[in-house]
């Protein structure tokens, strides 16, 4: 039985008159990401440690930001169709994700974002871990101009 690693980070900036979506969840602040989609850093993070794990490109490539289609495009479908290609052959053991931000405080909506990373993801929310962090004033995340994500995939390949 073979296990694959895979690892993601993203990185936005937090603007006026745009909603805050984390993990697929809207959360209640007075800016959002700023992106070509809806800028989901979790979500995007994710979805790069699960192509790391398989080998295979990164969501820049299948999601360009100069793509017409995925202008305001809602991230969790990217995940789910990523997460589709796990398919017969590969299983998520786990995931744990570290968001990084000053504002908003997160924490209430933590089961929100890890039982809607399940579903899109099709695994039991136990197999998935969400944190939360602050950088502690300094930069730009903690300046709370900019919000990041960490992800890191554990996967293990099936018998076939």
């Amino acid at each position: 039985m073979a296990y694959r690693v895979g690892i993601g980070f993203d990185i936005h900036r937090l603007v006026e008159d745009r909603t805050l979506v984390l993990a697929g969840v809207r959360v209640p602040f007075e800016k959002g990401l700023l992106g070509h989609s809806d800028g989901d850093v979790v979500v995007h993070a994710l979805c790069d440690a699960i192509l790391g794990a398989l080998a295979r490109d990164d969501i820049g490539s299948r999601y360009p930001d100069t793509a017409e289609f995925t202008r305001g495009m809602n991230s969790m479908l990217m995940l789910e169709e990523i997460a589709k290609e796990l398919g017969p052959t590969h299983e998520i053991i786990n995931m744990d994700i570290n968001c990084i931000c000053e504002k908003p405080r997160l924490s209430p909506f933590r089961d929100a974002m890890v039982n809607s990373l399940a579903r899109a993801c099709r695994i039991e929310p136990e197999r998935i871990s969400v944190k939360f962090r602050t950088h502690e004033g300094l930069g730009p995340i903690g300046s709370s101009e900019a919000i990041a994500a960490q992800a890191v995939v554990l996967l293990r390949e099936l018998d076939s």
